[in-house]
């Protein structure tokens, strides 16, 4: 199924029920699917055609669901762009994707003017009206969902790419990732199963609609009837929480920095969120810490520990159901997915053994923007089977029941006194002591020992000390994994998708 077809479904099934709540405005599905129908044939009367990408940079505002959903009726591509970007990094996308046109808000017309710079096809700005005058030459986005009307292209193949969406570029320069409506339906519909979503949640997402996990809240709500209440972060705490009690949430996407904010709240107590049903994790492993300390301030609500990548969405989750004999781990794969831990040749290796995770499912990316080589390394042939699948470049290992554990990234694996350390293993261990809130490891080069472990730590209790802390990891860790040093810091530095940015740490020498 294409996925506008998702919001027409909605719309004739429910076309008053709410569909979008950001701030003061409310969209019901009958709006968002008219408010998106004009704006696709604006879109197509001003030049944008069939397989154009569009870039769709804007917070998470009622106008960026609106402008997803136009895109895809005009029969075009779009590429969601975090706001959060500075100008290089709009730049990169913006030069590898080209866009016809770029859907975003006033705040940002510069820093798109600055990104786009140079192209040899200058794309369109179309922008939400601001409380002043739109600069020469920017169109706005209000008028032309207001005036647009025609008729629509007719609904193509569902094997066509819906959109390119990039990689954060935590582990180098960032890749546009190729979906298509087809694989994001599978996406969709495998996570809506799996987490019983209904019409009747109320789902909270501060996380950006740019980025894979908060995009997802968007597609699952469409899809089911649900309700989407959009916050633009989740730096106001106390506010955001207000409003969830406010629209009876029942659902809430996390980030380990999210959960890491709830859990040092000491005002904060169980029941807080009374209508919340369940809470979900991805983007980056929970410690088993924070996994406990959840559990205790949310009583009775589902907790779904969940694995995924930008390149398929998502590929396992932990039934909360066996959360007391599997914390830690992120269980098995998804409705209509295959996953398999695998050696260098590709073969399936033992339970215990440490090997990089493969997927195989119908949800997979269809390969990398212009970007052939690392395509042919992502996706590769099952020696076996001979079915694609999707090489995540993660490490993993099995229990005895085939139950999945994330080790690291390939990439960020180290060694240590010749043994290999893997930094999610040593960060695990220091989020269990007392007062830390986030921690990351990482490793620098060394003359003698070749890398010396460091880690670097956010607490809340302010007389822990760096020695404290080395204590307590050489009480559950060996010798070698035993950081040499801990630094504390107010704040980790984070990518744009929220993860911790270990490589800003080690580049900075902190």
């Amino acid at each position: 199924m294409r996925i506008e077809a998702l919001l027409r479904q909605s719309a004739r099934s429910a076309p008053d029920k709410v569909a979008v709540t950001a701030g003061d405005t409310r969209l019901s599905y009958a709006e968002l699917d008219a408010q998106s129908d004009r704006l696709a044939a604006s879109l197509l009367k001003e030049g944008v055609g069939q397989g154009d990408r569009v870039a769709v940079l804007m917070e998470n505002i009622p106008e960026a669901a609106i402008a997803i959903f136009a895109v895809l009726k005009a029969g075009a591509i779009f590429c969601p762009i975090n706001p959060q970007l500075k100008a290089g990094g709009v730049a990169l996308i913006l030069h590898d994707a080209r866009p016809r046109a770029i859907l975003t808000q006033a705040r940002f017309i510069a820093l798109c003017r600055e990104a786009s710079a140079g192209l040899s096809l200058p794309p369109l700005l179309i922008s939400k009206r601001a409380p002043t005058a739109l600069p020469e030459g920017v169109l706005p986005f209000d008028e032309l969902v207001e005036n647009g009307g025609g008729a629509l292209p007719e609904a193509g193949d569902d094997g066509k790419l819906a959109m390119i969406i990039y990689t954060s570029g935590s582990t180098g320069r960032p890749k546009g990732v190729m979906m298509s409506h087809s694989a994001m339906d599978a996406a969709s519909r495998s996570i809506a199963l799996y987490l019983d979503h209904r019409s009747s949640d109320v789902v909270l997402c501060p996380l950006p609609l740019a980025f894979t996990y908060g995009l997802y809240q968007l597609l699952v709500c469409v899809r089911t009837g649900a309700h989407l209440v959009l916050e633009r972060n989740f730096a106001f705490p106390h506010a955001v929480l207000e409003k969830a009690r406010a629209e009876n949430v029942t659902g809430m996407p996390l980030v380990p920095t999210i959960a890491a904010m709830l859990l040092a709240m000491k005002e904060l107590e169980p029941g807080a969120l009374p209508a919340l049903r369940y809470l979900t994790n991805a983007a980056a492993p929970l410690p088993p810490s924070h996994v406990d300390g959840l559990r205790k301030l949310f009583p009775g609500v589902l907790l779904y520990c969940m694995y995924g990548l930008t390149e398929c969405a998502r590929a396992a989750y932990l039934d909360p159901a066996e959360l007391d004999r599997k914390n830690g781990s992120v269980g098995k794969a998804i409705p209509d997915t295959e996953v398999a831990v695998v050696d260098e040749q590709d073969h399936p290796v033992p339970a215990g053994t440490v090997g990089e995770l493969v997927v195989r499912g119908p949800h997979l990316m269809r390969g990398y923007w212009e970007n052939a080589e690392a395509t042919r390394q992502a996706l590769r042939p099952d020696p076996l089977s001979g079915r694609l699948q999707l090489h995540t470049g993660d490490l993993f290992r099995t229990d005895g029941e085939g139950f999945l554990y994330f080790v690291g990234r390939k990439d960020d694996m180290l060694k240590v006194r010749g043994e290999k350390v893997a930094p999610r293993e040593v960060e695990a261990a220091l989020c269990t002591c007392p007062g830390v809130v986030e921690a990351v490891a990482f490793g620098r080069p060394d003359p003698v020992q070749g890398t010396i472990l460091h880690a670097a730590v956010v607490a809340s209790d302010p007389s822990l000390t760096e020695r404290d802390l080395l204590r307590h990891c050489a009480r559950s860790l060996p010798d070698f994994m035993v950081p040499k040093t801990i630094g504390f810091h107010t704040e980790l530095p984070k990518t744009a998708s929220g993860k911790i940015a270990r490589r800003l740490l080690v580049e900075s020498g902190d």
